[in-house]
């Protein structure tokens, strides 16, 4: 199948990758250029181009690297309305989770919930993210907590992602997000007073994964009252000695150290980075770990922003996200996490529409996509906007006017 997206508006955002300090904001503009797409893959891009099976005219408008969602828990069961609906009361997060709420609420909904359910909610909201303009959605496990339930949510993961596959939905890469919060029941009393729920993933649900999943990324969330550093740690440079990539949630609420410890361990990004120090951005701007920014936790928790203004002018790899989930980002809108981004994190348009696509392309390690070059997947947007600015200026609203998922063209 051939197919030519002529008189666009193309941001190509080709050459060096990943993008980092003043790069990031060079999109590559072609003002009128005619896209190739043939087998699924980027062949030419120019003016005059052949004619193709399929074509479209797309007047001026911008056409793109569709987004990668490199950050999202969207696998999961059950709500969190009630405790919504108690936060906006006043009730204190704390008091929640001593009621049994938060994060443990929704592994009681995904541990009752079975596998076909798991992957056919999941399923309805990559199909959702697909409609908003994300081509790769990035989709962690880390509500099973037990070693079974964690295997049925990889599962589930590779149940949609096959689905989703088939129907023209977003490529799903899973990540085992091993290291969430903790449960002591089913951890059990640790040897030499440590934390037995952590002993008991390192030594058992860890090694399970890696047998099933070889490769697949591991993460954690480093924080006061989830992992301690040196337990992050622990987890992560042995799922590194297993041949693991290991990314971290760090510094959403509070900086313990653990983004020096990421790039002591090569981690391929921090995640949130809320509450980071300017030396650790420094630092984290410095080595080759990417750091992702999550507004969408600040606008629906605390109002609280990770100051990524700095972090790209001391020459840092920056990708955005939407961190989609229950309990801190109902958010499944990458235009809606880049519109946050600029009014909150000090990015410009052109630095978000960069860490939307080729950036965070790189975090999930596929060079093959975020770019509009000879030889890329054809992973693509055509905007309804005739000037990319507006994708982040406007917010509320869909800006997709058609997509080019695989070399198939969607809308239009």
């Amino acid at each position: 199948m051939s197919l030519v997206i002529r008189r666009a508006r193309v941001l190509t955002l080709a050459g060096d990758r990943p993008r980092r300090g003043s790069c990031l904001a060079d999109l590559g503009l072609l003002e009128r250029a005619d896209v190739a797409i043939r087998d699924g893959t980027i062949a030419a891009i120019g003016s005059g181009l052949p004619a193709a099976q399929r074509e479209i005219d797309a007047d001026g408008r911008v056409l793109m690297p569709a987004f990668a969602d490199c950050h999202s828990h969207a696998c999961w069961a059950g709500d969190r309305l009630d405790e919504w609906a108690q936060k906006l009361r006043g009730v204190p997060y704390l008091d929640i989770l001593r009621a049994g709420g938060g994060i443990m609420s929704t592994v009681r909904a995904v541990r009752s919930a079975g596998r076909a359910s798991l992957a056919a909610t999941l399923l309805e909201r990559l199909r959702l993210m697909r409609s908003l303009g994300s081509a790769t959605v990035e989709v962690k496990s880390g509500y099973g907590l037990s070693t079974e339930a964690e295997r049925t949510m990889l599962g589930a993961i590779a149940d949609a992602a096959a689905r989703a596959d088939a129907e023209g939905g977003p490529s799903v890469v899973p990540t085992a997000l091993l290291g969430h919060a903790k449960d002591a029941a089913w951890g059990g009393a640790g040897e030499d007073g440590g934390d037995g729920f952590v002993e008991r993933t390192i030594r058992e649900t860890l090694p399970a994964v890696s047998r099933e999943h070889p490769g697949i990324t591991i993460d954690a969330f480093c924080e006061v009252g989830a992992w301690s550093v040196d337990e992050t740690v622990r987890l992560l440079a042995r799922a590194r000695e297993l041949g693991h990539p290991v990314r971290v949630h760090a510094d959403q609420f509070n900086s313990l150290g653990m983004v020096r410890e990421a790039i002591r361990l090569g981690a391929r990004s921090v995640d949130h980075l809320e509450a980071s120090t300017p030396a650790d951005l420094d630092a984290l701007a410095a080595s080759p770990t990417a750091g992702v920014i999550l507004p969408a936790c600040g606008f629906h928790l605390d109002g609280r922003y990770a100051s990524a203004r700095r972090f790209v002018d001391a020459g840092g790899i920056l990708a955005l996200a939407t961190n989609l989930n229950p309990g801190s980002a109902p958010c499944p809108s990458m235009p809606a996490a880049m519109a946050l981004a600029v009014r909150h994190c000090g990015i410009t348009p052109a630095e978000a529409i960069a860490a939307s696509t080729v950036n965070a392309a790189h975090v999930l390690g596929l060079g093959d996509r975020g770019q509009i070059a000879v030889g890329q997947r054809a992973d693509l947007l055509v905007l309804r906007h005739r000037d990319e600015r507006a994708l982040a200026y406007e917010f509320g609203s869909n800006p997709v006017w058609a997509m080019v998922r695989g070399g198939v063209l969607i809308g239009a």
